[in-house]
């Protein structure tokens, strides 16, 4: 006998942050029948968000850039100091290279737009919920391609382990934004190979996920079109 959908214990729990309320309506009516995902907590502003997350403690938090009292930047900053297992992904209008990059580098683990179908959306949701990055779109080929016209410099002082041919290799296409499979595919080696190259590419370049590897990569001269070829 099959079991009914309230038989199933939710895996995964998750806030809203949005300052306004039509878009709370909206996201918590595409999460509504996923049952393995819990809604735990709603904010309307980024000190509640912060707040939610210091008591909830859940997997996942969705975070509007532009909200009053504290901005989604700002509420990330804090929420990775009081809840660092909390992954946060942003839900925003703006499809802004600059955005993202300053998300990346507070520590966002995905970028989606408001204007994303339920698909897109839930596939987003999922995929930060397993460990993995997702942004949206072409804005991580917009951001690497600013970030090749205009490098931003890294810090001499910042040691990194030299890459291997075979992780160069890999680091192009993850910052080209395949997945870990397209990779496996296109360079004919396991899903498991793949994930150990890219678990030594973030090691070995300080990061935590492999969007902000291909943004340090591009300021590191790594990847791009001046790129020394392995």
């Amino acid at each position: 006998m099959p079991r009914s959908a309230s038989a199933i214990t939710p895996h995964f729990r998750l806030i809203i942050a949005d300052d306004h309320e039509f878009a709370r309506i909206g996201l918590r009516t595409m999460l509504a029948d996923e049952t393995d995902i819990q809604l735990v907590g709603e904010a309307s502003n980024g000190q509640e968000a912060v707040a939610l997350c210091r008591t909830e403690r859940p997997d996942l938090a969705l975070l509007d850039i532009r909200m009053p009292e504290l901005d989604g930047l700002a509420a990330l900053r804090q929420i990775k100091i009081v809840s660092p297992l909390t992954r946060v992904m942003i839900v925003t209008l703006h499809e802004d290279p600059g955005y993202l990059l300053k998300a990346l580098q507070a520590g966002a683990a995905g970028y989606v737009l408001k204007d994303s179908s339920r698909r897109t959306f839930l596939a987003a949701v999922r995929q930060v919920l397993h460990g993995e990055t997702f942004v949206q779109g072409n804005l991580t080929v917009q951001l690497l391609h600013q970030l090749t016209l205009e490098p931003v410099a890294a810090s001499p002082t910042t040691p990194i382990e030299p890459l291997t041919p075979r992780e160069r290799d890999v680091l192009r296409l993850v910052a080209m934004g395949k997945t870990n499979r397209q990779i496996g595919q296109t360079l004919a080696i396991s899903l498991g190979t793949v994930k150990i190259h890219v678990e030594h590419i973030l090691g070995k370049l300080g990061v935590s996920d492999r969007t902000q590897a291909a943004v340090r990569a591009v300021q590191l001269g790594l990847v791009g079109p001046d790129a020394p070829q392995a």
